[in-house]
């Protein structure tokens, strides 16, 4: 294990996005346990050892490795990447996602299949383009990442609800990772937001049930709320997968804004030391702050 010091909040985002996932992964599409689970562990319907990671992670990983490979999003590359990625472990993906790898795979067009997906299934506004964007965040600055996220979201999710969904929160890691007071990341975000329902929910976030579901606008507005109301990144995640349902997207999307907000440092050792893929998280999140630095030239002031 790699031992790394300072807060370094773009490291912390990233592993502790997959830290959630992997808190969350023997639980996912259960109830709301009875006991109050603090430890990873082993199961789930996939059968999970302890610390194991899912697709969510996979794919956050596809974006960060296509970010720092290309020092910017590059919608072709993280294509070919997240078939990459699904052809490994296709039962790990949800239904939008694999219709949409499936298409792609059989010769239809990206922009093509996404649609074509959308119809088919009557929908497209499922988290899974909300889970793989934070490193979106980490690279580009709040501005910037907006439309950015938008467009790598509507890559395999039609709705653009998704799209805004992960934009939120993206804009929120991105000043996060930059310094910004939790209340200002959020206030931020709430203010670039351009989509009524997204705006509406996660802007008001305390107004609404928690219901940690599949949907982009249900699993976002939970990471929000859990990290919002936590005191620390160990009680963020702890409050995300105790809610049941899709407890690894909804860790991971907790982690990634807990992760950003309080640094690597936060990160509890015992969980550092048992998620899958530690030292290579780390490596992959400072390979994507560099780049961005290598990007503007090395003169940065975000």
């Amino acid at each position: 294990m790699r031992f790394i010091s300072g807060s370094l909040r773009h490291v912390g985002s990233l592993v502790a996005l997959a830290i959630g996932d992997a808190l969350g992964a023997p639980f996912e599409g259960s109830p709301q346990p009875e006991a109050w689970v603090a430890e990873m562990r082993s199961g789930g319907r996939h059968f999970r050892k302890k610390g194991k990671v899912t697709d969510d992670t996979l794919q956050a990983i596809a974006v960060a490795e296509s970010l720092a490979d290309y020092r910017g999003f590059d919608p072709d590359d993280l294509v070919m990447r997240l078939i990459a990625g699904y052809r490994l472990r296709p039962a790990w993906f949800g239904p939008t996602s694999s219709a949409f790898f499936d298409l792609v795979e059989s010769g239809t067009l990206p922009h093509q299949a996404a649609l074509l997906v959308h119809k088919r299934r009557g929908s497209s506004r499922s988290n899974g383009s909300v889970m793989r964007g934070f490193p979106l965040g980490i690279f580009y600055s709040a501005p910037e990442v907006y439309d950015v996220s938008l467009t790598c979201s509507r890559l395999t999710h039609f709705d653009p609800v998704g799209g805004h969904c992960s934009a939120f929160l993206n804009v929120m890691v991105s000043d996060l990772c930059r310094g910004i007071s939790r209340p200002a990341a959020f206030r931020h975000a709430r203010s670039l937001c351009t989509d009524p329902e997204v705006r509406t929910v996660l802007g008001n976030y305390r107004q609404y049930t928690i219901v940690p579901g599949l949907d982009a606008v249900e699993c976002s507005h939970a990471a929000l709320s859990c990290f919002m109301e936590s005191r620390s990144l160990e009680h963020a995640l702890l409050l995300a997968i105790n809610l049941g349902g899709d407890t690894d997207t909804v860790g991971a999307c907790t982690g990634a804004l807990a992760g950003a907000y309080w640094g690597v440092d936060a990160i509890p050792v015992r969980w550092s030391r048992e998620v899958e893929g530690y030292d290579g998280l780390v490596e992959l999140a400072e390979r994507v702050w560099e780049k961005r630095a290598d990007r503007a030239g090395g003169h940065l002031n975000d």
